[in-house]
């Protein structure tokens, strides 16, 4: 036990190191792109309301960073620190803390001999978690202190993960290969196969015990566009459910709270309640130096939403 109360896999794991190669060897030539070092930077954006009547007010658009370099993977981690992976002139990633009160950046992590990508906060809130590409190529969970002490190795069996979401101190974590899968560790000895072929946005949705995600495998052919449905795993009941389709098109979207849900393509946001059908467009982001949102954030304390965007070339 860590001092999360978060149980440390083993190999004494349900899933046996023969799978574990398996996916390993499948999963090399996803390794390569996963976290593929395009130029990207992260911009604040104003909101008002609450998710039911947000509204974005783009012309307060602003760039929170401005390098050649990839910064990307933002997460909000309490009310007014945000966390990123930001690469270096080496494409080496390090975990970036970002403080809106102080307008400071600050270095959780930095490695000169792995990358760290997918930064969240513990449900303890004691660790800063990352996605560590290690020395050997090892893709596995580990955790920093947020009293920037050493990291931890959490799951030494579970590997190749890709990307992630906590429930009751547990993760539910993407593994690569071909086809992906999406498992939760429940404890020692117990691990919960959800889903396969799923895409990389693995959300928990919040104040429930449901754990959200793209399935790449039943695609609902609307018009023309083909887009992916949105499921949900129930960790205490283990119920299933399909809460509609996302946007065409498009890989993330995040949870403004238990109800609603953001996910944007190209320039534009789009909000969805999770029982309804139709995206409304909230939004078109316009700044001349940057364009296509990859991943958003959102605070409801500071009523921002910081978005991933790629540099125009």
């Amino acid at each position: 036990m860590n001092r999360c109360g978060q149980l440390v896999i083993t190999s004494n794991a349900t899933i046996s190191m023969k799978l574990l190669f398996t996916f390993f060897l499948s999963a090399l030539s996803f390794c390569s792109s996963i976290y593929a070092q395009t130029s990207t930077d992260l911009m604040v954006i104003k909101t008002d309301g609450k998710p039911k009547h947000l509204t974005i007010e783009s012309e307060s658009i602003r760039l929170l960073t401005d390098r050649p370099e990839y910064d990307n993977q933002p997460k909000f981690i309490n009310e007014y620190q945000l966390v990123f992976s930001a690469a270096d002139d080496q494409e080496n990633n390090d975990i970036i803390v970002y403080n809106f009160t102080t307008d400071k950046f600050t270095n959780l992590t930095k490695t000169s001999d792995r990358s760290e990508f997918s930064p969240s906060i513990t449900d303890c809130g004691m660790y800063i978690s990352a996605v560590v590409t290690e020395p050997d190529k090892k893709q596995r969970i580990w955790l920093y202190p947020t009293s920037f002490e050493p990291g931890e190795l959490l799951y030494d069996d579970i590997q190749p993960v890709g990307y992630y979401d906590w429930y009751d101190n547990k993760a539910a974590m993407f593994l690569l290969g071909d086809p992906t899968k999406l498992i939760y560790a429940r404890g020692r000895n117990d691990i919960v196969e959800i889903d396969t072929a799923v895409g990389r946005s693995i959300q928990k949705r919040p104040d429930t015990s449901e754990i959200t995600y793209l399935s790449m495998n039943d695609s609902k052919l609307i018009g023309e566009d083909n887009p992916s449905k949105i499921k949900t795993f129930d960790i205490e009941t283990s119920k299933r459910a399909d809460i509609g389709v996302g946007i065409e098109g498009a890989q993330d979207f995040i949870w403004l709270d238990k109800n609603y849900l953001l996910m944007a393509k190209g320039s534009n946001i789009y909000k969805r309640k999770y029982n309804e059908q139709v995206w409304e467009l909230l939004s078109t982001v316009s700044i001349d130096t940057h364009q296509n949102i990859s991943r958003m954030a959102y605070s409801p304390d500071l009523n921002v939403l910081v978005l991933a965007m790629e540099r125009k070339k």
